[in-house]
């Protein structure tokens, strides 16, 4: 394996890096200076969204920075994982770079779940205004009554009647859904209780608009509600969409979840080693420029080898993202398994450790929105929750290493 970056990622990699560091992050600081100042906490009906934005992505757009994440040459730039994965790491930089690129989730699966899955009149409904970045969408999954860690509890339900798909139930933690311009749901529904365990559910297309869908609240996370995107509580009662709307078939909701599930954790991981990046320079500048009791903080209660720690870890968790990556190109998602969780528990935990740390160098200063400690804090432990929980990809890895070991348990 080589993980030397071919000419052309090189050439995107210093493209990316040079329109965040000079078109998005001079803009990014100011916009959430006024976000926070209008305060529109909870009540994402009065959310907008940013002409400059816009702007932005038709610059992107233009520059060739569309879609990077999607494996296609006729929508994307046709990157494999390990490709894009660099990409992903110089967005996770910055709050604004995955959205202005058009590589922000769930958008992202969704428009792999449709890119693979999907009709021709799907796509040509739902993909390609997502693709042009006309749209935003969300994925319903997640379930408050049912511990979501274990996606066989899904108790929501997509029943077929006749020539319609009848669903009822509620989700929450409804990534994008408060955006303004979220049109699209793709929902996990129960569909066939009796079936086998792994081919009772269904993903089915739901317009935000249809009758009986409900965005009953936005949840924040430590206090912050994440305008414009919101994650939210939605109820289904009586929803009734077109049987054309059930995505690749009835029961195929674990297949199309993992098809889904792989890639996006590798991007995922990538962005939070990005930000952990980010984050120790900012550390690294502070301890060098403030001094206390009478010396460089760098040079006070061990925190030259903290630094060293964070270099290793950081190492670490990228060339093992990495070796995720590279495996998922070559032998697909499931001979990528043991891989993709344990990045999947490893980068967001030396991101939040990260944080961490940068937060107690900088003080006061550091849970203040003057730095994006809190935010890169708040993304790397809901991370440790989204997708899978860590303990669930530790008992995955271990039960793949244990089949290493025929007699165990015998």
């Amino acid at each position: 394996m080589d993980f030397q970056h071919n000419e052309r990622t090189q050439q995107l990699i210093k493209k990316v890096k040079k329109f965040i560091d000079e078109k998005i992050r001079p803009f990014e600081t100011q916009y959430f200076k006024e976000i926070h100042k209008r305060n529109n906490g909870h009540d994402w009906t009065k959310w907008s969204v940013s002409s400059e934005i816009e702007n932005l992505k038709q610059q992107a757009k233009a520059e060739g920075l569309w879609n990077l994440f999607l494996p296609d040459t006729e929508h994307g730039q046709g990157l494999s994982a390990l490709e894009y994965a660099p990409l992903a790491e110089e967005m996770g930089k910055s709050f604004l770079a995955p959205e202005i690129f058009n590589c922000n989730a769930p958008d992202t699966g969704n428009m792999e779940v449709l890119h693979k899955y999907g009709t021709a009149e799907q796509k040509a409904q739902w993909l390609t205004p997502l693709l042009n970045g006309e749209i935003r969408s969300a994925f319903c999954m997640t379930e408050p009554d049912v511990a979501s860690s274990d996606a066989t509890n899904m108790q929501a339900t997509a029943i077929i009647e006749g020539d319609e798909i009848v669903i009822n139930g509620t989700k929450w933690w409804s990534s994008g859904i408060g955006h303004p311009n979220c049109k699209v749901i793709i929902f996990m529904g129960l569909s066939d209780a009796n079936a086998n365990r792994h081919s009772q559910h269904s993903m089915v297309l739901v317009p935000v608009d249809t009758k009986g869908v409900t965005i009953e609240r936005m949840l924040p996370v430590f206090g912050e509600y994440d305008e414009p995107y919101g994650h939210g509580e939605v109820s289904f009662t009586n929803v009734r969409v077109p049987i054309a709307n059930l995505i690749l078939g009835k029961g195929r909701g674990f297949e199309i979840a993992q098809g889904r599930l792989g890639p996006g954790r590798i991007h995922h991981c990538m962005r939070c080693i990005g930000a952990a990046e980010y984050v120790l320079k900012l550390l690294i500048e502070r301890s060098i420029s403030r001094v206390a009791f009478g010396k460089p903080i760098i040079n006070l209660g061990g925190n030259r080898e903290r630094i060293a720690d964070f270099r290793i870890a950081i190492d670490q968790a990228r060339l093992l993202t990495f070796f995720a990556a590279w495996k998922l190109d070559t032998l697909g998602a499931l001979g990528a398994m043991t891989e993709i969780s344990a990045i999947k528990v490893v980068a967001p935990n030396v991101l939040q450790q990260v944080c961490d740390e940068a937060i107690q160098i900088h003080g006061g200063a550091g849970v203040s929105h003057d730095f994006p400690f809190t935010g890169f804090f708040s993304i790397a432990r809901c991370i440790r929750i989204a997708d899978g929980p860590d303990a669930v990809h530790r008992g995955l890895i271990t039960r793949m290493e244990l089949l290493k070991y025929p007699n165990v348990g015998k």
